[in-house]
């Protein structure tokens, strides 16, 4: 079914949706949980960390479900896509999954151990630091764009090509967003003091999430062509407008809300639309590449019958995958007891 410039719905966009929803659902449910791992640092008080930890105890290795999901996507759905952006990327995802790592292996050792607990806090707040850097990295490299040898289909560039002041302006704002996301999930899961010095640092980081948010999308049209084009001609200068409008009412809610104590859930919900709108943005600028601007998502796409497999899986799989991670959050909703936790 034809709609704007030629594109159509067909399995191609479907799956292209599919790995873009596996990837938003990712960062906005680990986002928190690496957010919480960060500020980490900040709270030397064994008892405070604990219900720090204990907050995300029984959903933190679920969330990474979904990083599997957008990674085997990809793999399966757009093979020529996974084969160019991989090479280009290896050192920051690479780093971003020894960090998963050292983080995971940390969250269960240090409820082993007192002599070594400050070991595997290090751990846990370099891991989680790391991982949300890498990722912000490899989200900067990617739409900075990768040198491809379009006859061969492979990688052209070097192994530091996705080293620029771009890529770690997204690595750093991409750990201030997701410390913000940690410090509202903290405000909204925790009480008494520890609940008041994040309702504190979440005004630092909300500024700070705000003000990365405008850099970001600001320098990203200038970064390719196709981008400028996108937002700033036509009627997309007027979506530009409202996402900017809209991601502001969003911060103001959740500064407004941060002021109210008895509002302890809504600066995660506003924090989080503001985390749905960036994505919606970036997703935005890049569509229909799926490797900006050189290749699309028909290009990289695998043939129409695995797709249509793959799909089939997928739809039994995904709406699974949701209930269950829906229940746990519903499960285990509510403030923390400092008393009683993951052990």
């Amino acid at each position: 079914m034809p709609i704007v410039e030629g594109f159509s719905f067909d399995l191609t966009v479907i799956w292209a949706f599919v790995i873009a929803f596996a990837v938003l659902v990712y960062v906005v449910l680990d986002g928190f949980d690496l957010g919480l791992g960060m500020l980490f640092a900040a709270e030397p008080e064994s008892e405070d960390r604990d219900v720090m930890m204990n907050s995300v105890a029984p959903v933190w290795d679920g969330n990474e479900t979904w990083l599997v999901l957008g990674g085997g996507g990809l793999f399966a759905a757009f093979p020529l896509a996974y084969s160019l952006i991989l090479p280009a990327l290896y050192a920051p995802i690479i780093a971003m999954l020894l960090a998963l790592i050292f983080r995971g292996v940390a969250f269960e050792f240090r409820w082993r151990t007192k002599r070594w607990r400050g070991v595997w806090d290090l751990a846990f707040i370099g891991g989680s630091g790391m991982a949300a850097f890498a990722q912000g990295v490899t989200l900067g490299g990617l739409l900075q764009g990768i040198t491809i040898d379009k006859a061969a289909r492979s990688y052209a560039g070097g192994w530091w090509d996705w080293l620029t002041p771009f890529s770690v302006m997204v690595g750093l704002a991409v750990m201030a967003g997701y410390m913000l996301l940690g410090a509202t999930w903290l405000v909204m899961k925790t009480e008494g003091r520890l609940r008041d010095r994040m309702r504190a640092r979440a005004w630092v980081l909300g500024l700070a999430t705000v003000l990365f948010i405008g850099a970001v999308s600001l320098w990203t049209p200038f970064l390719q062509d196709g981008y400028y084009s996108r937002w700033f001609t036509g009627w997309a200068r007027g979506l530009a407008l409202g996402v900017a409008v809209a991601v502001l009412v969003l911060a103001l809610g959740m500064f407004r809300t941060l002021r109210v104590r008895h509002h302890d859930y809504w600066p995660f919900v506003f924090a989080l639309g503001m985390f749905v709108l960036g994505f919606a943005g970036l997703g935005f600028s890049m569509f229909p590449y799926i490797v900006p601007t050189e290749v699309t998502i028909w290009e990289a796409a695998a043939p129409r019958n695995s797709q249509m497999f793959m799909l089939v899986g997928a739809a039994v799989l995904v709406p699974i995958i949701l209930i269950y991670t829906a229940l746990s959050y519903w499960v285990f909703r509510g403030k923390v007891d400092p008393d009683a936790g993951y052990h």
